[in-house]
């Protein structure tokens, strides 16, 4: 809503002047109309602008120690009061010095001697201007904060829905509790090291690292459709059944592709989704599955949730084995470096595995099934119940 004259809320009109008799016409002129302000100098006037803005500056240009464009200048320069309309009120008409004052900002340029009348409608024209500028800059403002809200609040919808989703597959699975929030932690905290390597920085951005966290816990959504028969047998599987259980990760790929195609378009938080689901059972030397891919022909988001998966499955007991302790599950994989194991990410995750200890113990199912650190699990929950977290 633009201002209304004669209500509480007048305008404030800064008149800069070092003629005392021409500040006295000014004053006489507004004051009826806004609230004035007068500044003698160049110098006096940035003080009174810098701490309390007026809505509009009518400013001369020749003024000893700092003229008046010098005063636009740095009026302009200043993000405090870059916004502020100035208007040059001044005997120098010259079209050279009509130009170099708009060139420097200012949005009207009267010569003097003024017409009332003139002075009065340009200033009702600029502060109109000014006010709906304010009110469409504020109304951008809002709707930015609004879109900025909603787009978080999407973001939160997404990541508990994913979360949700491969938590309702894992209820089918011998691997529940939290494996899926250790995992995805594990893989965050590698891709965060890996990424200070040169030769994956412009792969690990943080905008991708994000990505691959929200991914990582859709890894095995596939096993969804494999058999309860298989999937939750005590024993070794025999070679069919093998064949059954591997097809998790095509399912998984293809349950993904389908929600994509459904939207119409490519998500790049789908693709990392569908590399980790379908290739994170490949390894190194070509010996995994499902396509048997070698080295790097193997995704990067693949190779990283290799050796968040694994390290997990062998700190963890299972049904068919016991948990395998901190040190025991390192040393196998670093044994696995160079064949199950990418070995630059082998590398990373043995220059930082006791941060995978450390969030083992954070995101641990129960004292059964801690990490051969029961007592650590226990100290480090009762601190975090200590601390009111």
């Amino acid at each position: 809503m633009l201002p209304t004259y004669d209500t509480p809320e007048r305008p404030t009109i800064l008149v800069v002047d070092d003629t005392p008799q021409n500040l006295a016409v000014m004053r006489d002129l507004l004051e009826g109309q806004y609230q004035v302000k007068l500044a003698p100098s160049g110098a006096r006037a940035l003080k009174i602008a810098a701490a309390s803005p007026p809505d509009l500056i009518l400013l001369d240009v020749m003024m000893p120690d700092m003229d008046g464009y010098e005063v636009c200048r740095r009026l302009k320069a200043d993000p405090a009061t870059h916004e502020i309309p100035v208007i040059f009120l001044t005997a120098r008409g010259e079209s050279g010095d009509q130009y170099r004052g708009l060139e420097l900002g200012a949005v009207d340029y009267i010569i003097k001697p003024i017409s009332p009348p003139i002075v009065e409608a340009r200033l009702r024209n600029h502060l109109r201007l000014k006010a709906a500028t304010d009110a469409l800059r504020d109304h951008n403002t809002l709707l930015e904060s609004e879109v900025a809200q909603r787009t978080e609040d999407l973001e939160r919808l997404q990541d508990v829905t994913i979360l949700m989703l491969a938590s309702l597959a894992g209820t089918r699975d011998n691997e529940t509790g939290n494996h899926l929030l250790r995992t995805q932690n594990y893989v965050r905290t590698l891709a965060e090291h890996l990424a200070r390597n040169p030769r994956f920085a412009s792969a690990l951005t943080a905008r991708n690292i994000d990505l691959l966290f929200k991914s990582a816990p859709l890894h095995d959504i596939g096993k969804v459709g494999v058999p309860d028969s298989i999937l939750l047998k005590p024993g070794k599987l025999d070679p069919a059944e093998w064949e059954i259980m591997k097809t998790h990760t095509t399912l998984g790929r293809d349950a993904i592709a389908g929600a994509e195609r459904r939207l119409g378009k490519d998500v790049p938080f789908l693709r990392f989704a569908k590399e980790i689901a379908y290739s994170h059972q490949e390894k190194w030397d070509g010996s995994g599955y499902p396509q048997g891919l070698v080295g790097e022909a193997i995704p990067l988001s693949a190779r990283l949730m290799a050796v968040a998966d694994v390290y997990d499955a062998l700190i963890s007991r299972r049904v068919y084995k016991p948990a395998f302790t901190h040190e025991e599950s390192v040393d196998i994989i670093a044994r696995g470096s160079g064949t199950h194991f990418d070995p630059e990410v082998c590398s990373a995750f043995m220059q930082i595995h006791p941060r995978f200890r450390e969030i083992s113990i954070e995101f641990a199912d129960s004292p059964e099934d801690e990490a051969a650190d029961p007592a650590e699990a226990r100290q480090a929950r009762l601190a975090r119940a200590a601390g009111g977290s």
